[in-house]
Order: structure tokens, then sequence, then C-alpha cells
């Protein structure tokens, strides 16, 4: 009697499991090929399949044939997170550093618990500060726009082998869920605010990270930011006023101390164009007024 779909795909899992990567992109395969024959297929089971044969390819380094199947998937069940997850890991191996930039934010509009997606964020931050210089998110593709209903359906059956590393957590749905990380999130910030006072701005760190995991808020970016600066880790300070501008493009204190990072990074030209985008929005600002003449002179 000729294997069953599903149990082609309890096959393909246990095979992955093993580390056996091409057998089991091999039995998705055939589960696939079944699955259509009949003609039943849902979208849900196709994309599941895909997804899996996907994790084979990129563990296999396949990482074009992993973005094939990843967008098919992704076409069938919109904004499922593995497909997500796999498709940014394999466009960061091919170096399209934009368009994973792109998948990892999708997967934190999603889920923003998920730390394989804010380790890729930071990742690819830092590669296209280097790439493309301080201007960098003027060149990306537009990030989509993550419907309510799509955030609510990855808390159903996983939609991949469990043998697929991809650190994903099941999605908050809830609304008092929600509620409850957003208060979690303001409590870490203020207790990194209280940290700050005390100049103890290391663990300040600690705290506003905690909190960016649950929330991704300008101001804690910017708070962080200060920190970063007074740490003198300048490029991290720049990644996250950088952050802070994506949510709010005219926020005043992630200007001014972008500025300030660039300045020590030599960035003069870069630093000079904060301040001046500053001024447009307070042209009295002193401090910034201050640091643009201390740039003029270099």
């Amino acid at each position: 009697m000729a294997a069953s779909p599903s149990a082609l795909r309890r096959a393909g899992n246990e095979e992955f499991r093993r580390g056996q990567y091409g057998p089991a992109a091999e039995l998705y395969t055939r589960a696939l090929e079944l699955l259509e024959a009949a003609g039943e297929a849902t979208a849900e089971e196709r994309s599941v399949l895909l997804a899996n044969r996907a994790a084979c390819y990129l563990k296999d380094g396949a990482c074009s044939l992993c973005v094939a199947d990843c967008s098919t998937a992704l076409e069938l069940v919109p904004f499922g997170v593995k497909p997500l997850l796999r498709r940014a890991a394999a466009f960061e191996a091919l170096e399209k550093y934009r368009l994973a930039y792109v998948d990892y934010k999708t997967v934190l509009q999603v889920d923003c618990t998920i730390q394989a997606a804010h380790d890729g964020v930071n990742r690819m931050t830092k590669a296209l500060l280097e790439k493309d210089g301080v201007h960098w998110r003027q060149k990306l593709p537009p990030i989509p726009t993550v419907p309510v209903a799509a955030q609510t359906r990855w808390s159903g059956p996983s939609a991949g082998g469990s043998g697929a590393n991809t650190s994903v957590t099941a999605l908050r749905g809830e609304p008092d869920q929600a509620a409850a990380g957003t208060e979690r999130a303001r409590t870490l910030k203020e207790e990194g605010n209280e940290l700050v006072k005390k100049g103890k701005h290391e663990k300040a760190v600690e705290k506003y990270s905690e909190s960016l995991k649950l929330n991704q808020e300008c101001a804690t970016y910017t708070n962080r930011a200060l920190c970063y600066l007074s740490l003198k880790q300048y490029k991290e300070a720049v990644q996250d006023c950088t952050e802070a501008l994506s949510l709010d493009p005219k926020n005043v204190k992630a200007l001014y101390r972008r500025a300030q990072a660039l300045k020590e990074l030599k960035d003069y030209k870069s630093s000079i164009a904060d301040i001046k985008s500053l001024l447009k929005t307070e042209p009295k600002n002193t401090a910034a007024l201050r640091l643009l003449q201390e740039l003029n002179r270099t």
C-alpha cells in the first residue's frame, strides 16, 4: 500500500531530525506530488510541506531553492512565521541584506517575541549601515503591513517539521496577553531609566533590550542610544537612533544622538545632515546649534 502524504511528511520530519536533509526533502516532495495529484491539497498543507522542504534546502546551503519554496508557501498562506524566517536566513546567506531585513521585520509584526527575528534585524541593520551608510533605509523595499488576522493565524498547528530550528514561540493573540506584554515593556523601560540616573549604563542597556523585545518604542531606542553613547559604542548608538527614526522620522532626540555618534565615528557629512534635519523641526535648539558649530570647524 502506497504511503499517504501525512505518512510521508512524518517520515520527512524524522529524517530531518536525524540530519538527513536530502532524504527529508525527497519525502516532502513526494508528499506534495501526491497531494497535488489527488487535487485535495489545502493551501495550509501545501504551505507546510514547502516550508519543511525549504528548511532542508537551507540546511544544505541551497539558498535559492529555499527562497523559491518559502515564497510559494507565503503565496499560499501569507505571513507564515517559519517561511518568513527561513527565507530571511536564505537571503542573508545570499547577502541580499535588504530583503532579509524586510522579512525579519515582517516576522516581528506577526510576533514581536521571536528572538531569531530580533537578532536578524540587528545583524542586517549593521550590515546595511556598513554597505549603504546612514541613509540605508531609503534603499529598502517596502515592508508589508501585517493584518491583525494574520497575527493570530499561527497560534494553531506548527507550520513545519519539528526538527526545524527557528526559535519560534507560539503567537500571543489574546488581547490581555498583549496588554500584559506592553505593561511589562513599560516597567522594564522605567527600570532602565532609573539605572541611567545612577550612571549604570550597561545594566540600563540590558533593561531597555528586554523592553524592546516586548514593545518596539521610539523612546526606548533613544534611551538605549544614550547609554551606548556613554559607553562609547557609537555604531550601536547609530543603529538604535535609526530604528527610532523609522518609527518617528522627525524625532529630535534620535537625530541629535545619531549626529553625536556619527561625529565620533568621523562621519561628519552624515552628522551635519542629521543636525540640519533636526533644526528644521526645532530651529532654536541650542545643543544642536552648538554641535553644528563644532562640526563646521572639523
